[in-house]
């Protein structure tokens, strides 16, 4: 017989290549997780990993166990919030899996209002990007996953390969950045609460010539052709390349970071300008740099679409219909 336990341990063998890896994912010894492996592939019949060169890899039939077990621990991750919630909300657990931007605004509001209104409910964050949070969501991992997507962007046109790459290389990262894009923008079967309009703005140190722009004279992305930039998170990055393709020139990258804080540090220290989603200024302390508007060549304000996600199946759950509501209450303001 399978058990679901032995499906979580699949999953965390293949997810990271070796049973004492798996061990410490799951939170238990390196045997334990052999003795289940072994029982699992009893059940079956047939051999579910192979030990290679480099290191532990599911066989065809380990592959296509897992591609169900995906479901299956979803469908019983369901199952398991909705007996708990039986009570009334009394009980109950909603993992969230949140950007950055998200974790430092939206959750600790929204999370602040369930927890008073139903303290018996836990909820944990752990942070990822999209689509990372999708393909989490998506495998049982959590019930909630907050995510973002450009409306207006076309989805792999700012590709660029690594400096060194030779050609075979290059297709392969092509291939790898056009699964990237698809994944992070299809939500066709998710059920997609949306939450606000994130807009972008434009970020110059104190004393720029832009720097006295207002909502009725907003900074056109060509004025700042010439500049220095600092850009943030490999989705993000992708979408000021293309906003600047549309402007009509190539934006001259010189820093990169997913950290904020470091965006607006550079900036304020004269190394370049920036466009960042208005939720990351609202953690981050402004010395030394003015926030500006921005319009973007085509279509008006820049702006990035926030939602919260979650399974059609979950969304039937207490818990996590009230999670969404409160992140859905949380963002009104904006």
């Amino acid at each position: 017989m399978i058990e679901a336990r032995h499906l979580r341990v699949l999953r965390a063998v293949s997810r990271t290549g070796s049973y004492s890896a798996a061990a410490r994912e799951l939170g238990c010894t390196q045997p334990a997780v052999s003795q289940q492996m072994k029982a699992l592939e009893k059940s079956v019949a047939t051999p579910l990993v192979v030990r290679s060169g480099k290191g532990m890899q599911l066989s065809e039939a380990g592959r296509v166990l897992l591609k169900h077990a995906t479901g299956i621990l979803a469908g019983l991750s369901a199952a398991e919030e909705e007996v708990a919630a039986i009570a009334g909300l009394r009980a109950g657990r909603v993992r969230l899996v949140s950007f950055p931007t998200a974790s430092s605004t939206l959750v600790p509001r929204s999370v602040a209002r369930l927890r008073a209104a139903r303290p018996g409910v836990r909820v944990s964050l752990v942070e990822a990007e999209p689509p990372e949070s999708l393909t989490m969501l998506r495998g049982g991992e959590c019930e909630v996953a907050l995510a973002f997507r450009y409306p207006d962007s076309q989805g792999g046109a700012a590709f660029r390969p690594s400096p060194h790459a030779t050609p075979r290389e290059a297709r392969a990262e092509a291939a790898l950045e056009a699964a990237a894009s698809a994944a992070a923008n299809d939500w066709s079967d998710l059920v997609v609460r949306p939450l606000l309009d994130d807009p972008l703005v434009g970020v110059v140190p104190e004393g720029h010539p832009l720097a006295d722009r207002d909502a009725d004279r907003p900074v056109e992305l060509a004025e700042l052709s010439g500049e220095q930039w600092i850009a943030g998170c490999p989705q993000c990055r992708g979408h000021l390349v293309e906003l600047c393709a549309d402007a009509g020139f190539e934006p001259r990258i010189d820093f990169a970071t997913d950290d904020y804080p470091a965006v607006v540090g550079l900036v304020a220290a004269g190394l370049g300008v920036a466009v960042l989603p208005g939720l990351a200024l609202e953690s981050v302390r402004h010395t030394g740099v003015v926030a500006v508007p921005v319009r973007a060549a085509i279509g008006g304000p820049a702006r990035r679409q926030v939602v919260a996600l979650t399974l059609p199946d979950l969304a039937e759950v207490p818990a996590v219909a009230l999670m969404l509501d409160q992140l859905e209450a949380a963002a009104a303001p904006h």
